[in-house]
């Protein structure tokens, strides 16, 4: 598939899957005319790699990690057979990082919603 019809099934941007592609994060294949063409996994592959990203991940720790998620089976789950310590340590990081960020998050949700409810309750 081109370019485009990625970028509409992932729900994202041309621009963002070349920044992708510049991460080495997606490897589209190159047509005779030197058009990409992007394979039907990356569909998966790209909402996996925004779903890192929005949980906070640097492109750096996901392009470490994206060769040892499995695309076909479970797609959300991660494989590492030969994990070094420095990985599982910066992965126990970004669990902890995303754990106080959610705990903000839910935080100020639970304060947005007693404001709404207090000001609907004077209309």
């Amino acid at each position: 598939m081109r370019i485009g019809e990625l970028a509409r099934r992932a729900e994202t941007t041309p621009r963002l899957l070349r920044y992708y592609e510049q991460q080495g994060l997606i490897t589209p294949r190159r047509e005779a005319n030197g058009y990409r063409a992007y394979d039907e996994y990356l569909v998966d592959r790209v909402l996996q790699i925004r779903g890192l990203l929005d949980a906070g991940l640097p492109t750096r720790i996901i392009k470490q990690i994206l060769p040892c998620l499995d695309t076909l089976d479970a797609p959300r789950t991660i494989h590492f057979a030969d994990a070094t310590p420095e990985m599982l340590a910066t992965l126990e990081s970004e669990a902890d990082r995303m754990t106080r960020r959610i705990l903000c998050l839910t935080r100020n949700r639970d304060a947005i919603r007693e404001y709404l409810d207090v000001v609907k309750g004077l209309s």
